[in-house]
């Protein structure tokens, strides 16, 4: 049993008010185009969500997935996932701003991943990082620019996001790692 759940409704509502920051974001920098990137899987939900509220409010944006699998720095201890899935980025990194996605930020290894990922395709103009929940527990100096969330875990914990629909997440202890 997870010490907590946040339900559809909350995350719903956590959606709601990235997609008011992601907003704002684009308008601080003047950012007349962008594309989501979201990271396989659960940032892959999250951007899915975004960008189906940004269309709802009649902005046009570009959605694209990674899959960072063979770019994570503890491949050796966490060993290959069982679904790895293709990148698919339907425009050219090169030049663009990217809003990369992910579903929690905890340690910015997966941040770090992604980074490299994608600039094996380009170089891009900018990344903004959005994520769910904050969890805090940096190893690497990234940060959040668009955070759902922030949420202090006691040691050994971790949040994980169930989905694609409806989105909910628990918090529950880390396996070995």
């Amino acid at each position: 049993m997870s010490a907590e759940q946040f339900d559809s409704p909350h995350i719903e509502g956590l959606l709601d008010d990235m997609v008011q920051q992601l907003l704002a974001h684009v308008r601080d920098h003047d950012l007349n185009e962008y594309a989501l990137v979201g990271i396989h899987s659960g940032g892959a939900w999250v951007a899915q969500a975004l960008h189906t509220r940004l269309e709802q409010l009649g902005h046009k944006v570009a959605l694209g997935t990674l899959d960072i699998s063979f770019y994570r720095d503890d491949f050796s201890h966490r060993g290959m996932r069982s679904q790895v899935r293709p990148t698919a980025l339907p425009f050219d990194v090169d030049g663009a701003h990217l809003i990369l996605v992910d579903d929690a930020l905890m340690s910015g290894r997966t941040a770090r991943a992604a980074l490299n990922e994608l600039f094996d395709y380009g170089r891009p103009a900018s990344v903004t990082l959005a994520v769910l929940f904050d969890i805090g527990q940096r190893e690497l100096p990234i940060s959040a620019d668009i955070c759902g969330q922030r949420v202090a875990l006691p040691p050994g914990h971790r949040v994980e996001l169930r989905g694609p629909t409806p989105l909910t997440a628990d918090v529950i202890e880390k396996g070995p790692q």
